[in-house]
């Protein structure tokens, strides 16, 4: 690693650092209900929601209504979101006249955008109108996100409550998350990324002519569309020239912003943030992977807050940036050391003087390998999904710590509200595993973890590792499944184990290999995020309900301290045995065994 690759990896864990704890401390204000300048100018504008629509804003739900709450919402805006992309051709701005979503994408898309997940069957600028792009998908990038908050905060007054029935409004939380940060911080960054060249426009898609025509081969077709075939049966082909060029417009700017804010991922553009017209420029690359994690991060402070001891937030905080620091140091190592294939072809992999060697396959010379590496662990361990690289072309080691950060659970900073609800989770796993190791009934922040919350813990475990390995099962012994894939062998299903690990786990990024809009991933990818999503929603808020009704349990000599090194280490133990270890054979399969027929 270089001096200039170090240098911008610790720029960014530092601007990170820099800004988790004052914007984190906002959130908790926020849904505290606090009187300050923020919610002296904004609140009318929540209040007259309100009003509009019938919501009681000082009546609170049980977790059984909360969850029906969030069922209810996100069914609405997923069938709203389908007949939106099935009528999209007869529905204004639509310049290029792109005709409506086959019913299996358009199942799959919807339940991609509300299930925070953005994993993308489609080409953006190839499938998608103006409308559908702005009023359906980056909606939902607002909503799917302010959800994920919204249960995040519910959890937290889980813990914070005592011999309480209630866990808050769903709908006030939802209104908040989007309403005092979400769109705020979508605005500036949407500012930020015009200034550097994002495009943000309304007008069809202009045609520039070529400085030099490309000539090339392509296959003759007759008068009915068929190719033509001489007297041996091969295909007869004749020259063709290309001398202009379609570059795609749009309102880019304002999704990107949401995307990278509310960990969705979902690019404008086919090729998502390796487009120039997505990530133009190095200070672009910077400000979009920062805000991939900049609320998750903030959040550990927001917990900190709301349960009255930063010390907890610290803790949670510290476990999830050592894993991903130690990840992002393994991902660019391995992609720094080459290829060894075309090593031995005798193929130079020197990019510059500034990156002495490495794979950069797959890879926008602007960024790097460096850049390239930060940016594939943080969308991944964040549930972002976004890329600015194809994880298909890394080599074997470099693409397992991008897929192993997804099967730990995308705790590690993870979603907005989902990755921390999914963090303490583990927490629990934790503490439960160290009260039995000195026999005595585990407590966490002031509660006792009992029979109830360790059986809605284990399920939010086993679920979405069961969804993982049943999909990738079916996907690799099915013509259906392995017709998608591109490349035989370890690689290929490497492919397929990412894309389960990621619709399971609500990520959407992909190998970039896998052949994914067909009937049967668009259907087996979109259950699976459907209920990687809600089937661990629901025994979250149950453990939230549980914990609000236990009465608080003042600390002894025998609780064990939550806020220490020892127990950082003791989580990212349990983090890396109960989240890696069930996936090691899957791995052996795929990349560890590429990497060894490699012959490294």
């Amino acid at each position: 690693m270089t001096g200039n690759d170090l240098f911008q990896i610790v720029l960014y864990f530092g601007a990170l650092l820099l800004l988790a704890k004052p914007l984190g401390i906002y959130m908790a204000r926020v849904y505290e209900g606090e009187q300050f300048l923020p919610v002296r100018i904004i609140g009318p504008v929540e209040r007259i929601f309100y009003r509009l629509c019938g919501i009681h804003q000082d009546e609170e739900m049980d977790w059984k209504q909360y969850a029906v709450a969030v069922l209810v919402f996100s069914a609405g805006g997923m069938l709203l979101l389908y007949l939106l992309q099935r009528f999209q051709g007869v529905l204004p701005l639509n310049p290029q006249k792109f005709p409506a979503v086959s019913p299996d994408l358009a199942f799959n898309t919807s339940v991609s955008f509300v299930t925070n997940t953005n994993w993308q069957d489609y080409g953006g600028e190839t499938t998608m109108s103006y409308l559908t792009q702005m009023t359906g998908l980056t909606m939902q990038n607002f909503v799917s996100a302010s959800a994920g908050m919204a249960v995040l905060v519910a959890v937290l007054r889980g813990f914070k409550r005592h011999s309480a029935k209630t866990i808050g409004n769903f709908w006030v939380d939802l209104t908040r998350s989007a309403l005092y940060i979400l769109i705020p911080l979508s605005v500036i960054y949407s500012l930020l990324l015009v200034s550097q060249g994002v495009v943000q426009s309304f007008s069809g898609y202009k045609r520039v002519a070529l400085t030099q025509a490309i000539t090339y081969n392509t296959a003759k077709l007759d008068d009915k569309g068929n190719p033509v075939r001489d007297a041996g049966g091969n295909p007869v082909t004749e020259k063709a020239e290309i001398k202009e060029q379609v570059i795609p417009m749009g309102p880019a700017a304002s999704q990107i912003a949401i995307k990278q804010l509310g960990t969705n991922g979902g690019g404008f553009f086919n090729v998502n943030s390796a487009h120039p017209f997505e990530n133009p420029t190095p200070f672009s690359n910077f400000l979009e992977v920062l805000a991939i994690l900049l609320i998750p991060a903030a959040l550990c402070a927001t917990f900190g807050r709301m349960v009255g001891d930063m010390r907890q937030g610290r803790a949670l905080f510290a476990a999830m940036l050592l894993v991903l620091i130690a990840f992002t140091a393994l991902c660019t190592w391995s992609e720094q050391h080459g290829n060894p294939r075309f090593a031995a072809m005798g193929i130079d992999q020197t990019a510059s003087a500034l990156q002495p060697g490495g794979n950069m396959e797959g890879k926008e010379a602007r960024f790097g390998i460096a850049n390239s590496a930060l940016w594939a662990t943080t969308t991944t361990a964040a549930s972002n999904g976004s890329v600015n690289s194809m994880h298909d072309s890394f080599t074997p080691l470099g693409g397992l710590f991008p897929m192993l950060l997804i099967q730990l659970g995308e705790i590690i900073f993870g979603g907005v509200g989902s990755g921390l609800y999914g963090m303490l989770i583990f927490a629990i796993i934790t503490v439960f595993v160290a009260g039995l190791m000195v026999g005595r009934t585990p407590e966490y922040l002031g509660k006792k973890i009992e029979m109830f919350e360790m059986k809605m813990a284990s399920l939010v475990i086993l679920i979405v590792n069961a969804l993982v390995k049943i999909g990738a099962a079916i996907g690799v012994s099915t013509k259906a499944g392995v017709a998608g894939v591109s490349n035989p062998g370890p690689h290929g299903f490497s492919e397929i184990l990412y894309a389960f690990s990621s619709a399971a786990n609500n990520n959407g990024s992909a190998f970039a290999g896998l052949s994914g809009n067909t009937v049967f991933y668009n259907t087996a990818l979109g259950i699976a995020m459907f209920l990687g999503r809600f089937w661990v929603i629901i025994p979250v808020l149950a453990i939230a309900g549980s914990l609000a009704k236990k009465k608080q349990v003042p600390a002894s000599l025998g609780t064990l301290p939550t806020h220490t090194p020892l127990f950082v280490a003791f989580l990212i133990g349990v983090i890396l045995i109960v989240g890696a270890l069930s996936f090691m054979p899957g791995l052996a399969l795929g990349p560890i065994a590429e990497q060894l027929l490699m012959g490294r």
